[in-house]
This record gives structure tokens, C-alpha cells and sequence, in this order.
């Protein structure tokens, strides 16, 4: 909590501890028989806009280029701009408050940009926006928690015939010869139910390391295979104890099997097993988002706008792309929130931005990939505001048309994707938000075109604006099963996120953060799964 009472981010979500180191350079000597004592303190800018103080470094005495020992470990959340200023005093009494000390100037800047930049070195600046003299300071972030997380694929066969479904949950035991039965559990860490099959395939899950085994891939594991009633007298198939370090050793093609034990039976002489357990390609997230962000990665970001007919008359007020006198639509809308997150995350801050389903003029032909600047070799906007000033200069000139169809987009970012892929480095990953108003038309090619995409560094956004009927879009965010081509190809990941643009009306700040929250765990599970380290590794430390 700030010292200074600032709300927290909710709990939902998803939170990695940073911890930021300062130091100076040519501060300001305020002083006339010594140098300056300079302390540097920290101020977090909340949802209502106001700065709490985070905290302070210690002071240093007669010093005009501090290093500070002390340092602040604030909470890091991607999917939220998290405001911060650093502000340099001389310390000059033994007062607590700031306001009578001299002003050595500060630093406004958003905690992305420190933990894209490892670290970061800018000018002071005094209140009236000019230089503090030749000062400058220096922020260096690092990411202080193990973080890593154990991916399972499991499936079983031949289990013990019961009267009801089957399901699997993990307990880590910490501690030996502490109980009659020598091991002491802690705790069901997963269970998932698959109803009615003797030779179930669970989903896809995911435990810390932390939780599962203490980051001992050494420590013993237990895992209990039961048959589900929904009175919670589940039945026990079977039993046996592994370690994460075994389980490791499966793959796809030859998975790490494990005999089921009952011990009710295993006194049977004719009794073999109640079943087999099996552990696929089970891999370790060695590298964190932060890891790959630190070390160079750079988030790519391509908008693609719809501009169907079914938006309605861009001059009638009841059109989604009407521009309000306040220069307010929901399309701007989104593009504000979704982009003032990314932003900081590329260098550049060169956004390609296209549209689909109008007519161009001269030959008023639909296009479903055209540059919204009008400029193929280039079709780039500087910085989110040149991506809003591009949108509005546009959309005179077009006709709104149809149908709606997304898979051309999702294919031309993907061909920049599986480029990035050929590099062999986790060097760039491709975020692509598609703002939209209705129904797909070329669904199976859009299926298609998703999971060829969700084998490649790449993700989608969907915001769905305006009131129609988005079940299409829910169906392709796959939280419960991964999608499936019309070919019976099945995605590798889920890469799409959806929201209704309805359930955040005004809230740019919580619109951001539904369809961002998934992002970090997307870059840091592929990079991870395919075995690409950051490219500047030299800034990452190598996981333990």
C-alpha cells in the first residue's frame, strides 16, 4: 500500500513485483559552503488523478551525484498506465515535509516505459518545464519474483470403471516423516472434472511453481485420480507420487506415464493398476513477460477498424462513427484505451492501421486490408494520436460497405509474425485490435486464419461496439476450448480476447485492462514453449 493511502489495483488482477533502483547526476548545487543533500521522492498518479506520495530514498549528504540505496518495489501491471514522478529535493532542515526544501527537478513517466526501457536515463525538469540545469536521473527496474509456471497437458486410460466421470487434482507435499503416514499435504492445488470417460484428455492448465513444488522440481508431488460426485464423496481410482522433474521427461509423441495405485486392491495378486496416467509435453515458463520486455522484445501493434455499412451514415448522429462535438466515438474510444497501454512497449510508437469493408475511391471497390492513411508502402501513424488524426481524416472519404470479413487482416499480420518467428530470438511479438460492429462473414476463414495465427507470436483483440449480437466473437475467444478449424485443425493457444465496448461505457481505463490482462501470460507462454530467449539476454537474468 502507498504511504500515502493510494487506491490499489483491483485484486483480479495479475500483479509482478518491480523494484526500481535511482540515481543522479549534475544535480543543481543549491548550497553556498556545501553541495547539495539530495533525497529523490516517488508519487503515484491514481484513478482520480491525483499524485500520493510511494515513498523516499535516504539522503545524501553533500553529494551532486547520488546513488541511492534504497529502492521502491511497486506493483507492476501491464494491462494499466501506472503514472509515476520522481521528484529530487535538497534537504535542508529536519522537517517532513517537502515544500520548504529546495526543488532539484523531477521526472514524469509511466512505469511501462521504465520496465520496457531496463533502464532509463532523462533530464530533470524543473516546475515550469525547463531543465534543472545539466541534471539528470536514472531508473533502473528489475523484476523480483520467481514467476515461472509448469504447463501440463495430461490424459489417462483404462481407469477403474465407475458410475460417474473422473477427475484429477495435484497435492504438493512440502514435508516428510511429519505425520503416521510420514508426508504432510497442503493443500488440493487443481481439480478438473471430464464426465462419463474412462480415458479422459483434461485441459490445459497451469500452476506456479511456487505453489506446486516450491521451485523444487525435486519435490514430491502426489497426484490422486478420482470418480467425481457432486456430494463431494468423490471415489478414489487410484494414486502415485512423482516429481515435476519426471513428469518433465513426456512429450507429445511419448508421454511420461504413471500407474495408478488403489491401495484398496493393490493386496490383490491378479491387480495391476486402476489406470495410467500420462503427462505430455509439460514445459517450464522459464522467462517472464517483464524478462522479455527487459530484454528487448518489442510489442508490435497493427489496428484494423471496421467501416461496414452496418456502422450506419458517418454523419448521422446515430452512427457508431460519428464524431461527437466532444470528439468522442466509440471507435476513438478504443483506440485511446487499448493504445495508450501498448504504446509504451514500442520504441517506435509507429502503428500500422487498416480498415476493411468500404469503398475506395477513385474505382470505389471494397477493400477488406486497406491503409487508413491511404498509403500502402506506409502505413504507419506516429504515436496514437497520429493513428486518431489518420481515422478522421479517412472516414470522409469513404463508403461504408460490407460484407465483414476479418480473415485477411489476421493473415497479413500473421505473414509479419511468422517472419519474426524465422529470427529465432523472441524479438517481436503482433498484437492486432480489430474494433467492430457486427457479424462475421467469413467465419470459417476467420477460424482458419486464427489458428494457423496461435502457432505465432501474435495475438487479437476484438472490442465489439454498438448493440448487436456478438456471439460470434465470444465463440472464437475460447476461454473453455481451444478453437478448432473448419478442417479439424485445433488452435495451439487461445490468442483471442473479446469484450462489448457496452460493458465499459466511459471507462477507458477498465476496458484496457479486460483486454489486456491476458497478454503478458500470451508473449511470455509462447516464447517460452518455443524455447526463444529475450534478445538482449545480457539484461535478463538466466532463470534458476
Amino acid at each position: 500500500m502507498a504511504s500515502g493511502g493510494a487506491p490499489l489495483p483491483t485484486a483480479t488482477q495479475c500483479a509482478t513485483k518491480v523494484e526500481l533502483s535511482i540515481s543522479c547526476e549534475n544535480l543543481m548545487d543549491m548550497d553556498v559552503f556545501s553541495k547539495s543533500d539530495p533525497l529523490c521522492a516517488l508519487y503515484i498518479n491514481t484513478s482520480d488523478s491525483q499524485w500520493y506520495e510511494f515513498g523516499r530514498t535516504e539522503m545524501i549528504l553533500n553529494c551532486l551525484n547520488p546513488k541511492f540505496a534504497k529502492r521502491f518495489v511497486i506493483d507492476y501491471y501491464f494491462e494499466t498506465v501506472q503514472r509515476l514522478k520522481f521528484c529530487v529535493y535538497d534537504i535542508d532542515n529536519d522537517t517532513y515535509d517537502l515544500s520548504d526544501d529546495d526543488f532539484l527537478g523531477e521526472l514524469e513517466c509511466t512505469l511501462g516505459q521504465v520496465v520496457s526501457n531496463k533502464q532509463m536515463t532523462r533530464p530533470l525538469l524543473l516546475k515550469n518545464r525547463r531543465p534543472a540545469g545539466r541534471g539528470t536521473i536514472t531508473i533502473c527496474a528489475e523484476e523480483i519474483t520467481d514467476t515461472r509456471v509448469a504447463n501440463f497437458e495430461v490424459s489417462a486410460r483404462r481407469l477403474d470403471k465407475k458410475d460417474r466421470g473422473t477427475h484429477i487434482y495435484h497435492q504438493v507435499l512440502h514435508r516428510r516423516a511429519l505425520n503416521s503416514r510420514g508426508l504432510v499435504t497442503h493443500g488440493n492445488l487443481f481439480m478438473q472434472v471430464v464426465y462419463n470417460n474412462l480415458n479422459p484428455i483434461w485441459r490445459p492448465f497451469r500452476i506456479s511453481l511456487r505453489t506446486l513444488c516450491g521451485g523444487d522440481v525435486e519435490k514430491p508431488i502426489k497426484v490422486d485420480c478420482y470418480d467425481h460426485h457432486s456430494s463431494g464423496s468423490h471415489d478414489l481410482i487410484g494414486s502415485f507420487k512423482t516429481t515435476l522433474a519426471e513428469m518433465q521427461t513426456g512429450t507429445h509423441i511419448s508421454p511420461a506415464e504413471f500407474e495408478c495405485i488403489n491401495p484398496k486392491k493393490s493386496m490383490k495378486k491378479s491387480y495391476k493398476n486402476s489406470g495410467v496416467v500420462c503427462f505430455g509435453s509439460l514445459y517450464i515458463v522459464e522467462y517472464t513477460f517483464l524478462d522479455y520486455i527487459m530484454g528487448g522484445c518489442q510489442i508490435n501493434f497493427t489496428i484494423a477498424i471496421d467501416f461496414t455499412g452496418s456502422n450506419g451514415d458517418p454523419g448521422s448522429p446515430q452512427s457508431l462513427h460519428y464524431i461527437s462535438p466532444e470528439g468522442y466515438n466509440e471507435y476513438l474510444a478504443a483506440i485511446w484505451s487499448v493504445g495508450n497501454v501498448i504504446q509504451d512497449y514500442d520504441s517506435k510508437k509507429m502503428f500500422p492501421v487498416f480498415g476493411f469493408g468500404a469503398q475506395l475511391p477513385p474505382s470505389w471497390q471494397v477493400s477488406h486490408e486497406f491503409p487508413v492513411n491511404f498509403n500502402p508502402a506506409n502505413p504507419f501513424c506516429s504515436g496514437i494520436e497520429g493513428v486518431v488524426d489518420a481515422y478522421r481524416h479517412c472516414l470522409p472519404q469513404l463508403k461504408l460497405w460490407g460484407p465483414t470479413n476479418f480473415s485477411p487482416i489476421i493473415n497479413h499480420v500473421a505473414c509479419f509474425a511468422r517472419q519474426a518467428l524465422q529470427q529465432h530470438v523472441a524479438s517481436n511479438y503482433f498484437v492486432l485490435l480489430i474494433i467492430t460492429d457486427g457479424v462475421i462473414t467469413d467465419m470459417d476463414h476467420t477460424r482458419a486464419a486464427i489458428v494457423e495465427a496461435s502457432r505465432l507470436p501474435m495475438s487479437i483483440i476484438i472490442v465489439g461496439v454498438g448493440g448487436a449480437d456478438f456471439s460470434a466473437m465470444e465463440f472464437l475467444d475460447s476461454d473453455d476450448k481451444l478453437l478448432q478449424a473448419p478442417s479439424g485443425v485445433v488452435a495451439s493457444r487461445d490468442i483471442v480476447q473479446f469484450v462489448p465496448f457496452r460493458n465499459f461505457q466511459r471507462n477507458s481505463v477498465a476496458l484496457a485492462q479486460s483486454v489486456l490482462a491476458e497478454l503478458p501470460d500470451q508473449v511470455a507462454s509462447f516464447f517460452n514453449a518455443y524455447k526463444l530467449k529475450p534478445p538482449n539476454l545480457f539484461n535478463v537474468p538466466e532463470p534458476s
